[in-house]
């Protein structure tokens, strides 16, 4: 291990003191965090923004619905209103959701599982990191320059007509999505150029699949929305027309649009929740992936069928009916992929020697959110149904178990997993737990209220309502409460674990992986020597040994220490 010599500690009984050399005191001073070109620095800086814009977007979200206890006016009016719901929404889709994986645990871990030193292109990497910055801080400028109230997906004539600050918000979009294209450029060339002697494609952790289907479409899609936004710039700047009706524009084909890279971002922020509960769910079963090749193909797959099912947000607009039907058909299919996924996990755990620890638990939290998110997706998808539940709370559940639920709750289960790696301290278990349990409860609480109120006519996005419908907006309320508490709760158990936790071993799960043969937390270069991949997935690789609390690979460990085999079966 590396070390660095410090004689500046007086209490010490010793005239040298050595201390283990990391990517987290390497160097110290603000620079060497702004200016860092270490990937594990970037991700850390990105989990921070991401983190306090979470904390943002909920603070909206809890007020929108403390709101909603009533019928009447409690805290705000239908104005501040609108604008409260616009922000929640914008702020947690194109700076949390869409960034949360792959841009935060990405950048830590990706590099770490290859075997790599680093990324492909480390300035592009910092570039991206400021460009998020910089369109984050557009995103606030609108909150201070009148607010926006067009709704997060920014619909004509609308936003085309109103006077807040749709342009500073729309440069803020495009701002985010070069940082977008940059991560994912990065991510692809560096999976096809950095992999270490031994890791073939079909070697590769799913993560690292996922990542890559994710980071096509980054690419693919992403320069679409950024277009968009700027024809809607144009429009409102010199009163051109594009997507107004008055002006002679075509609203409708904002939608086209819009939704031809949203519905692909649905996959930007779920294929990378996937490919982390591939990884958690065989590591803290201590089996091995049951159907490798169709979990890292249903990646793809999925990738493939997002650019291909727009049309589904858009039945009830005036389309022919022949394009509806295939945009059903098309959607219908895009479950076969994802069914693939769950079962698999489901049956990597069956006679796996399941440990119930706090990332298990959220990656089986997602499994059983995603769940209800996909199937009620079969509701909306049906065109019969969907008239009537269109623009319903059914659509606002339906898109929050989806998103909020299955891509936030992967992205918990992957800081909590990959937490030991990044910060070099071990959480307590007890209160991860109790977290994850108020998030679960605490969120289908909010959201399951919601499919009866969408079932029942209750029209999203309102104000005000019927009085028959106050008693589920309380319960969704108190739900939305909860889920905030079990938030902060989560964040503190973590914050305190960087102070007062146990020292983590270098493989405290038994993971199989690359990332798990360097140290907590890593050297600045990650690996003194390249490393030899093999299959990830294979848990009998490695023992546990409790003289360090955690597992080391079998030809480590020695004959008259006491081990625990992949079984969970003590052995002398």
């Amino acid at each position: 291990m590396a070390t660095v010599v410090d004689s500046s500690d007086p209490k010490s009984n010793f005239p040298i003191q050595y201390r283990e050399l990391n990517y987290l005191n390497c160097s110290s001073g603000w620079k060497s965090w702004f200016f860092t070109l270490d990937h594990k620095r970037i991700g850390i800086m990105y989990l921070i923004g991401v983190t306090c814009s979470f904390f943002l977007g909920g603070l909206f979200a809890v007020l929108l619905r403390t709101e909603l206890l009533s019928p009447d006016r409690v805290l705000m009016g239908p104005d501040s209103y609108n604008q409260m719901f616009t922000l929640h929404g914008a702020i947690m889709t194109f700076l949390v959701i869409i960034p949360g994986v792959p841009a935060a645990i990405g950048n830590i871990i990706l590099p770490v599982m290859l075997g790599a030193k680093d990324v492909a292109f480390p300035r592009m990497n910092l570039g991206s990191f400021y460009l998020w910055m910089f369109g984050a801080a557009f995103f606030l400028a609108a909150i201070v320059l009148g607010g926006l109230d067009t709704g997060w997906t920014f619909y004509t004539p609308y936003s085309v007509t109103t006077s807040t600050a749709v342009i500073t918000a729309l440069l803020g979009v495009f701002i985010l999505g070069f940082s977008s294209i940059f991560t994912g450029l990065n991510f692809i060339v560096t999976i096809h150029t950095m992999r270490p002697p031994g890791m073939t494609w079909f070697k590769m952790p799913l993560f690292l699949w996922a990542l890559y289907a994710t980071a096509l479409i980054q690419i693919l899609a992403t320069p679409v929305l950024g277009i968009t936004g700027l024809l809607l710039i144009v429009e409102r700047a010199f009163h051109i027309g594009i997507f107004d009706p008055a002006l002679g524009g075509d609203p409708v084909l904002f939608q086209h649009f819009f939704w031809f890279y949203s519905h692909p971002a649905v996959y930007v922020m779920i294929l990378p929740a996937m490919g982390v509960v591939s990884e958690v769910i065989a590591v803290h079963s201590r089996k091995h992936i049951f159907g490798y090749r169709f979990i890292a193909y249903s990646s793809i797959a999925i990738a493939m069928f997002g650019f291909l099912v727009w049309g589904h947000h858009m039945f009830v607009s005036g389309q022919s009916r022949v394009v509806a039907v295939i945009f059903s058909a098309i959607t219908f299919s895009v479950s076969i992929p994802s069914a693939i996924k769950v079962f698999n996990w489901l049956t990597t755990m069956y006679k796996g020697s399941i440990r119930f620890t706090t990332a298990m638990c959220y990656g089986l939290a997602f499994i059983f959110i995603f769940s209800i998110g996909g199937l009620t997706g079969l509701f909306l998808a049906t065109l019969a149904t969907d008239v009537h539940l269109h623009d319903t709370y059914f659509v606002v559940a339906h898109f929050h178990y989806v998103m909020m639920g299955s891509s936030l709750v992967g992205l918990f289960a992957a800081v909590h997993h990959w937490w030991p790696k990044i910060s070099g301290k071990m959480f307590s278990e007890f209160w991860g737990r109790i977290a994850c349990l108020g998030v679960f409860l605490g969120f289908n609480l909010t959201f399951f209220p919601q499919f009866l109120l969408g079932t029942r006519g209750m029209p999203r996005r309102y104000y005000t309502y019927l009085e028959e419908f106050q008693g589920l907006h309380i319960m969704s309320t108190c739900g939305a409460y909860l889920l905030g508490l079990s938030s902060a709760l989560m964040a503190g158990v973590l914050i305190y674990s960087v102070y007062r936790g146990k020292k983590a071993p270098a493989n405290p799960w038994g993971g199989a992986s690359l990332e798990w043969q360097c140290s907590s937390p890593p050297p600045h270069n990650n690996f003194d020597h390249p490393p030899l991949a093999g299959d990830p997935y294979i848990m009998e690789s490695v023992v546990y040994n409790e003289e360090i609390g955690g597992y080391v690979p079998v030809e480590c460990q020695g004959d008259n220490k006491q081990s625990v085999t992949a079984s969970g079966d003590k052995e002398a």
